[in-house]
């Protein structure tokens, strides 16, 4: 017999998804700034981007999950947990388009955004010495 699934069924963790979308989309983040000449105070909000961390700790705030791990839930590994592979990779799709879509749109930081989702364009420089060649009538050659 295995072991209980704190995430009884696929469609649960949907559902869970799905208010931890609305949780995000609903409280943006707020920061304290003064503005003109008098200093005046105000709040600006800003856009939160849905991240499986995120989705981790809500789910553990919402769940029996104690500890946030859902490896054995979006990995694929175990056979158990087949049922929720599709709906845990469409998760992984929605959260990785969140991202990008804000980054594109800078509602948040474009390089964490490409960090995050493996974009960054990585060249490789090789530089090679030059050597100069001293001959003995004290001319440079190379």
């Amino acid at each position: 017999m295995g072991k209980n699934k704190y995430i009884e069924t696929p469609e649960r963790m949907w559902k869970l998804f799905q208010s931890y979308k609305e949780e995000i989309n609903s409280n943006p983040l707020r920061q304290k700034d003064w503005v003109g000449k008098d200093a005046t105070t105000v709040q600006r909000e800003y856009t939160r981007a849905l991240t499986m961390e995120g989705f981790e700790c809500f789910v553990m705030d919402n769940t029996e999950i104690t500890y946030p791990d859902l490896t054995e839930y979006f990995e694929g590994k175990n056979e158990s947990y087949k049922d929720y592979f599709p709906i845990c990779s469409r998760i992984k799709r929605e959260i990785r388009a969140d991202q990008l879509d804000k980054g594109f749109a800078n509602l948040i930081n474009p390089s964490i955004t490409q960090r995050m989702n493996g974009l960054t364009d990585k060249h490789e420089i090789t530089t090679i010495p030059e050597r100069k060649i001293v001959d003995m009538s004290g001319h440079q050659k190379k």
